[in-house]
């Protein structure tokens, strides 16, 4: 039997953007959000309310870089999104990430964080906080690929993904399935 819960904002998971940008001294900064997801093949959308630091430094740069949040750093992801940079200036600092100038945009890369995508801002709407950024690169320390240095290998790296339903953060388990493949069995 189905138990109906109305209206609420759960896909399960979700991942944990870890949203990097500069201020207008040139200051990395940086903040946790979950709600977002690809929006088409080089655009990635994201649901950043108007009255964070990051969205501040995203309208005066019009870039930034999203990382995807692993195992390895959890408490400090989580700090990102629990902390308000407006209220704690050395946040950044606080993390103990290390900020490399990006070579795409104008936003800091996040050296522990081994994937990020690095975006620039297309539109936001100030009504649903919804942002449109557009994809330049996709940048992958090559620690976490595969031996021919083509593919995400899960068995030295484990992002997280926020379990929006119970409050919590999990890592992403085995290998289940073959996408576009084990289907084609059913025809």
């Amino acid at each position: 039997m189905r138990k109906n819960f109305g209206v609420k904002p759960w896909t399960v998971p979700q991942p944990v953007f870890i949203l990097a940008t500069y201020d207008e001294n040139g200051n990395p900064d940086v903040m946790n959000a979950a709600w977002g997801g690809i929006a088409s093949d080089d655009l990635l959308m994201i649901c950043v309310g108007g009255d964070h630091k990051t969205t501040k430094n995203l309208f005066a740069n019009k870039a930034l870089t999203v990382s995807m949040a692993d195992t390895d750093y959890v408490k400090e992801c989580d700090f990102a999104g629990v902390v308000s940079g407006l209220k704690d200036p050395k946040k950044f600092e606080k993390t103990g990430f290390t900020a490399i100038p990006s070579e795409f945009v104008k936003a800091p890369l996040i050296a522990q964080l081994p994937f990020a995508v690095e975006c620039t801002v297309q539109s936001y709407d100030e009504e649903t906080c919804m942002m449109i950024c557009k994809i330049v690169n996709v940048s992958i320390d090559e620690s976490i690929l595969t031996e021919d240095g083509k593919h995400i290998d899960f068995d030295k790296w484990t992002p997280i993904v926020f379990d929006c339903v119970n409050h919590t953060y999990r890592a992403l388990g085995k290998e289940v399935g073959r996408a576009f493949y084990d289907g084609l069995a059913l025809r």
